[in-house]
């Protein structure tokens, strides 16, 4: 199995090489021996967008081409470029862009095509891949779980065993909880003295009226905040010291960018979400928000 970087590259050229011919999810999905759903789902995470969109969007730009420089009829380029009819060309042509490909051959407006999807190096990291930050706003949610206190230099392996103890025991006490398979991983406070933080393993609940002993609530506030996504080709239990410092120093570099519009609230509560759902025996996905401010 390829890879997430690879994985992930390989996908994108194989839709520029095939557009034309009818390239579709199903196809990929079946060249790399993954679900359907599961490439799908890896391509939205990845790319903020969905993965059968992107295609025609790259289809219906690569087709512009033949309206500008021939005089080949619409149908003829339909076909070629792999719609079945004349008319369902045209609807998505005018959905993407406004307008009908006669519309474009006769007025030769311009008009904003979707670039092809590049990766770089640095997106990668050993057997994983990470993207961002995306600027966001995170609206307020609740969640209910077990705090813990965690050295700096231990943090690395004591927090993701207290989050594989949360989540096969401890999670289960708690009720009323939304989206069961979401786990947060809440970093609350670092003491600057020893660098030791709070560390809260929670699930979201629909309020914090019902605690069960020995549990902590905690409510996180609407923020504007910095997203990262993280792909890796492993279980979430396997996060291993490479990647975990691959994804903090990516972070330290947003903080530091002195030209970056936006800046980390570094006093402020940071957290990671993991959705188990999303796992499909091999690629494993993680995001990690940290609230930011705009920079004056």
């Amino acid at each position: 199995m390829l890879k997430p970087f690879d994985l992930l590259e390989n996908v994108l050229l194989d839709i520029e090489k095939g557009i034309g011919t009818g390239i579709n999810s199903e196809i990929l999905a079946t060249q790399y021996e993954l679900s359907e759903r599961h490439l799908r789902r890896l391509f939205r995470f990845a790319f903020n967008q969905p993965l059968s969109g992107y295609i025609r969007s790259r289809t219906l730009a690569a087709s512009i081409e033949g309206l500008l420089k021939t005089d080949e009829n619409i149908l003829d380029i339909a076909l070629e470029y792999g719609f079945e009819y004349e008319q369902s060309y045209i609807r998505s042509f005018k959905r993407e862009y406004g307008i009908t490909p006669g519309e474009l051959r006769k007025n030769r407006q311009i008009v904003k095509v979707k670039p092809p999807i590049l990766l770089f190096d640095e997106n990668k990291i050993a057997d994983s891949v990470l993207f961002g930050p995306d600027i966001v706003i995170v609206p307020q949610f609740h969640v209910v779980g077990k705090l813990h206190h965690i050295p700096s230099d231990d943090s690395i392996s004591l927090a993701p065993k207290a989050g594989k103890q949360f989540w096969e025991n401890e999670r289960l006490k708690i009720n009323q909880t939304i989206n069961p398979n979401v786990y947060f991983g809440i970093t609350k406070s670092i003491n600057p003295i020893d660098w030791s933080s709070e560390y809260l393993t929670s699930i979201q609940v629909k309020n914090c009226k019902t605690i069960p002993p020995g549990f902590t609530n905690y409510t996180f506030e609407t923020s504007l905040c910095a997203r990262f996504r993280y792909i890796g080709q492993h279980h979430y239990y396997d996060i291993n010291r490479t990647a975990a410092a691959a994804m903090y120093n990516a972070m330290w570099k947003f903080a530091n960018n002195k030209k970056a519009k936006y800046a980390l609230q570094a006093d402020r509560i940071f957290f990671e979400k993991i959705d188990i759902s999303q796992y499909d025996g091999t690629y494993c996905q993680m995001e990690w928000f940290s609230p930011v401010f705009e920079k004056k």
